[in-house]
């Protein structure tokens, strides 16, 4: 890996939103400092899903929706989401994503703007690819039958979160340190799975992605949608860390001072089921010693917090900071998804002042 300059300010490319409803029809947020390809949203003081839109996914001008913690089908808007802007995004009334006097989060990342389409792959694919921040959205037509796709990173991913926008099927994840033969769900506590159907066992590569006949990944006429992330020095990491049941857990190096950490249990222990669970630098409590523990995990579950199972953000990566088996079991592998707000070492070869 090696940096690129407009790395040095990750904000350009990914940037955490917290905003209070106010119910109105047309709401628009400002602030993040570039037009985002990809906004997911949460309601954080009640129970409510969570919604994920994206730039390639909209029809007649108006993004579509999907929930990340269900296996629902694409179903539309219903003034959830109205439009992207130049520095933010528009949200209608929908109470998902406005209702009034409500606490929201929205984590919003830069893909390549428009699309087009890209015939790397066995399918043809329509792609917004950044190759800066390495991250696509790539939308497709399953065959149900082996195939490639082209993910125009130019770079293999290390993280591929695929929907099967047809059908109330699950959400399926590959993550570079299990590897092709396994996946995850986005929508399910499980375990990593061995399934040669989801990936077709084979590892991506720099331009496409390997699918066998998985409903998920590659459906027989079915409209597909990958977000896939390929790791940057400085912006982001996909790594993973052994547990050791203890308050004083593993460190995570990342290069950076992390703006997001989302971590999934991936191996089957005696109790093998765990929670996705989301953190980021702006929903703060921290406790003494740092420990970042509002927390959001992928139910529809309001925004818990208030104790001390969370993390450590530091300068150069996070520190497990609980013995709790959801975040430190004891030898048991834990996947993680890390963005940055800013890098250890700059472009130029300068450490930040990032505490």
């Amino acid at each position: 890996m090696s940096y690129t300059n407009g790395l040095d300010k990750p904000t350009d490319y990914f940037n955490t939103k917290l905003y209070t409803g106010d119910g109105t029809s047309s709401r628009a947020l400002t602030g993040l400092g570039f037009q985002p390809d990809m906004v997911w949203t949460k309601r954080r003081s009640t129970a409510d899903n969570h919604h994920l839109f994206d730039s390639v996914r909209v029809v007649s001008s108006v993004p579509q929706r999907l929930f990340p913690n269900l296996t629902n089908a694409e179903d539309g808007n219903f003034g959830s989401l109205d439009s992207f802007d130049s520095d933010g995004f528009t949200v209608g009334s929908n109470v998902a994503t406005n209702s009034s006097g409500e606490t929201f989060v929205a984590w919003n990342w830069k893909a390549g703007g428009t699309a087009s389409s890209n015939t790397d792959g066995s399918i043809t694919s329509t792609v917004s690819a950044n190759t800066t921040s390495g991250f696509s959205i790539v939308s497709f037509t399953g065959t149900g039958a082996t195939a490639t796709v082209g993910h125009g990173l130019g770079v293999k991913p290390d993280l591929i979160i695929a929907k099967n926008r047809t059908d109330a099927v699950d959400w399926y994840v590959y993550h570079s340190s299990l590897g092709a033969t396994k996946n995850l769900r986005l929508n399910q506590t499980f375990a990593e799975l061995t399934e040669s159907a989801v990936w077709d066992n084979t590892e991506p590569t720099t331009s496409v992605i390997s699918v066998n006949n998985a409903n998920g990944t590659n459906g027989s006429s079915k409209n597909l949608i990958f977000y896939c992330f390929a790791e940057k020095k400085g912006f982001s990491k996909f790594g993973s860390y052994v547990g050791n049941a203890n308050n004083d857990g593993p460190f995570c190096f990342t290069g950076f001072k992390p703006a997001l950490v989302i971590k999934k249990r991936a191996e089957f222990g005696a109790d093998y089921r765990g929670n996705w669970q989301i953190h980021d630098n702006k929903r703060g409590e921290y406790f003494p010693g740092n420990v970042v523990n509002n927390r959001i995990d992928h139910t529809n579950n309001a925004e818990s917090g208030g104790d001390d199972l969370g993390f450590d953000f530091l300068s150069n990566g996070f520190k497990v900071r609980t013995g709790n088996v959801n975040y430190n079991p004891s030898g048991e592998k834990v996947i993680y998804i890390a963005f940055a707000e800013s890098p250890f070492v700059t472009s130029t070869g300068i450490p930040t002042t990032a505490k």
